[in-house]
């Protein structure tokens, strides 16, 4: 019987266990594992060592470590193949143990803990290892370069980097195809794109991944042609290439495009989509809102057993959710799991949801999520405030306060337009001091929410603090904030000569800046400053008019008594003008007595809005002003038969974090008999100080006496009287108004002031009066 070579029957078996690894045969390598031990060879480390290696690399992890505790000798490709096996797995934290218990760590045991931290996405700890490595005298192969390289790239890390590039040249490293390529990658994905551009021209050989961070970087710069250009000059393309025009079309709005190329890559080319080419080609697809498509790309996934799990998954939920499909969306969500759903599929179906006014499934998705970071947080609240839900809103930023993670600065600009809505100082002052708190104060987009809060809620000296603290980092939204305040206080003037700052900082306004430009003019009346602007819009700026500038157009002309030019105005409009241009004309209209435009003014509007009660109520009065008592009363009769009901004016004051609302002639609060005995006291006592009621505007034939009652019982007024009897003397009042301010409330208001010495804001349906000492903020313009 011969009896074969050891040494021969050793290496033999040796490349057996290697082509079992290429072939992944789990069978046929543990029958060469027992032909190892049949022929006495498991003494052998070499065998033993390919052994691990078999066993590590197909996923039998155990066997491998088993293997690895019975060993008798052990060599450092031993301990490194082991400490690959851990890094493979992601279990980061026994690779550490066991990188630390390696006798004579070499620069593969390095290598290996700094790819394993890379590939699970902890790049700073990578570039720490690369730094001791470095420390204890270690020379670095250029599989570590490249590892530490893609790490920097990952967190932006230039200055890394650039020490990462010193050692590659020290170490002669630097020459390989490999080396450059990261380099290339490091600094274009790090902003470098000097550097980037020079050493790619430097390069002797260019292979696809050089000339795929090229296109990666034309594309991170937002120049499309110039990538497009490169990818169609490249005769080899790999997934990363088809990859980066996919992704840089989607993330620059080329949607269209991104589906085009993902067509053609299945077209053409026999690569099949990994993971990112999905979830592209998905994004680009909800971003279009082309459901359709989406789920025939959903039907390519589940064709092909790809792994709907995680970022794919999410990519899904996002389509279906943007796409009108969120039922589809929620039924992955069931499938996959809560503990798959990303923060990004969490706010694309909170988002669905919102869109169908249905917030319960939303919330109930929130509250099951185990790891809810600031994103998810701020999605749900946005949710919330977006449907109108606000108080829903403020009761979840005080869980997140207490429970949850730091809020961030859209957080609290978030939280801040909630105030604005609720008009609540005190909430307001409550954000801003949690941003302090929260190193979020210096921010520009919190100071911008602040400001637009703080004039919401009535205090504009406020809004100017804050916008002056951020003189060095303003930008168009802080500029535009400021002037759409001051011209809601009635501060034209100064609205405007911000707008002229504007100008002569050298900043861009936009569309919305002019809308409180115009608004500032509309307020306080002028008529050719406005004009002047208008046409600065459009002539100099290039500004095409919105339907709001139209209408604040027809405002400003209206309110200073132009009104048949406002109307030919409106004749003139090349789009078809909405429900407020003609509202404004028919206010106008009202004011100044001019019954056959109002008429025309309220026939259109009624066209556009059959159940508008505002037109119905503000031609009734037109008709009543004008003493056609028949022609109110046929309005009115109009708006009963056809079941239109008129807006019913009500007004609130917050008094200790509590909100209170008065109707006209309301009996309803708790504290009635003490605010009607009030407000007839503050009645007789600014009648006496020269105040004489405006029975014009009660719009109905009645007795005198009876039109006095009915004025005295206006809702601002019992907020007032409410409000007076309890704060303490000279507490600001702020009362907030559903409906324009009447004449005769607002010459009450005027004397209140003077009588109680308090300074009274009032903001209305249009606008903010300041009233003190007797005067008003609107000059009595409004």
């Amino acid at each position: 019987m011969n009896i074969p070579d050891p040494s021969s029957l050793s290496y033999r078996n040796a490349c057996l266990l290697q082509e079992c690894i290429k072939s992944k045969d789990l069978l046929a390598g543990k029958s060469v594992h027992a032909r190892i031990i049949k022929y006495g060879l498991h003494f052998s480390v070499i065998l033993l060592n390919n052994l691990m290696n078999f066993y590590s690399r197909t996923g039998c992890f155990f066997d491998a470590r088993l293997l690895f505790d019975e060993m008798p000798e052990r060599t450092i490709f031993t301990w490194n193949t082991l400490l690959s096996a851990y890094s493979r797995q992601g279990k980061m934290g026994e690779a550490t143990e066991i990188f630390h218990k390696i006798p004579n760590r070499d620069s593969v045991s390095w290598s290996t803990v700094i790819t394993g931290y890379n590939q699970m996405g902890r790049f700073e700890s990578a570039v720490k290892v690369f730094d001791k490595m470095i420390k204890e005298r270690v020379t670095p192969t250029q599989y570590t370069i490249t590892s530490v390289l893609a790490s920097c790239a990952a967190i932006q890390a230039l200055d890394i980097g650039r020490k990462v590039h010193s050692f590659a040249v020290k170490f002669g490293l630097s020459s390989y195809v490999s080396v450059v390529n990261s380099l290339l990658n490091m600094y274009a994905k790090s902003g470098d794109p000097v550097m980037t551009r020079v050493i790619f021209d430097r390069m002797e050989y260019r292979n696809t991944s050089s000339l795929n961070v090229m296109i990666s970087l034309h594309m991170q710069h937002g120049r499309v042609d110039l990538a497009r250009g490169q990818f169609e000059r490249m005769s080899e393309r790999d997934i990363v290439t088809w990859n980066s025009m996919i992704a840089g079309y989607n993330q620059h709005g080329y949607d269209l495009d991104a589906l085009c190329t993902f067509g053609n890559m299945l077209r053409d080319s026999l690569l099949l989509p990994d993971k990112f080419t999905l979830i592209n080609a998905l994004s680009a697809c909800a971003n279009l809102e082309m459901l359709k498509l989406g789920k025939q790309i959903h039907a390519c996934i589940v064709s092909t057993n790809f792994d709907t799990y995680g970022p794919v998954g999410n990519a899904l939920i996002s389509m279906y959710a943007k796409s009108g499909g969120v039922q589809i969306a929620q039924k992955i969500v069931d499938q996959t799991g809560l503990s798959c759903l990303g923060v990004i599929g969490f706010t694309c179906l909170l988002d669905g949801y919102v869109k169908l006014g249905d917030l319960k499934p939303a919330r109930q998705i929130f509250d099951s999520l185990r790891d809810r970071d600031v994103v998810a947080w701020t999605a749900m609240i946005v949710g919330y405030l977006q449907n109108g839900l606000n108080n829903d809103a403020l009761e979840l930023f005080r869980l997140m306060v207490r429970e949850g993670p730091k809020p961030n600065n859209f957080t609290l600009a978030a939280m801040l337009s909630v105030s604005s809505s609720l008009t609540s100082l005190n909430h307001g002052k409550q954000i801003h001091a949690s941003a302090i708190r929260t190193g979020q104060a210096s921010l520009v987009s919190v100071n911008n929410a602040l400001i637009t809060m703080y004039a919401r809620a009535g205090s504009i000296n406020c809004a100017r603090k804050v916008f002056n603290q951020i003189h060095c980092f303003r930008d168009i939204v802080s500029w535009t904030s400021m002037i759409m305040a001051l011209a809601q206080h009635g501060l034209g003037e100064e609205a405007l000569q911000h707008f002229e700052k504007l100008l002569a900082a050298g900043i861009k306004p936009d569309h919305i800046t002019y809308v409180g430009v115009l608004s500032a003019c509309t307020h306080v009346g002028l008529v050719d400053q406005g004009r002047r602007y208008y046409n600065m819009m459009k002539d100099f700026h290039k500004i095409e008019p919105t339907l709001s500038h139209y209408a604040l157009m027809v405002d400003l002309l209206g309110r200073a008594g132009l009104v048949q030019e406002a109307y030919d105005f409106i004749e003139k409009m090349p789009i078809e003008p909405d429900v407020i241009t003609w509202g404004s004309l028919l206010s106008s209209c009202k004011v100044y007595k001019n019954v056959e435009l109002g008429k025309v003014a309220a026939e259109r509007l009624l066209l556009i809005d059959p159940d508008n009660s505002g037109a119905y109520s503000a031609l009734a009065n037109l008709y009543s002003v004008c003493g056609k008592w028949e022609d109110a009363a046929k309005i009115r009769k109009l708006m009963k038969d056809g079941g239109v009901k008129k807006e019913q004016g009500i007004s609130w004051v917050q008094i200790k974090n509590k909100v209170h609302v008065f109707g006209a002639e309301d009996g309803l609060h708790p504290q009635k008999d003490e605010i009607y005995k009030m407000i007839a006291k503050i009645w007789e006592d600014i009648k006496k100080m020269g105040f004489v009621p405006d029975t014009e505007s009660v719009l109905h034939d009645l007795e005198e006496e009876v039109k006095e009652q009915m004025l005295r019982h206006h809702s601002e007024k019992l907020a007032i009287a409410f409000a007076l009897t309890s704060t303490p003397e000279n507490t600001t009042l702020r009362i907030m108004k559903n409906l324009r301010v009447c004449n005769d409330c607002h010459s009450a208001i005027k004397f209140i002031s003077k009588l109680s010495g308090r300074e009274i804001i009032v903001r209305d349906a249009t606008r903010f009066h300041h009233f003190k000492d007797g005067l008003c903020s609107c000059r009595d313009y409004w």
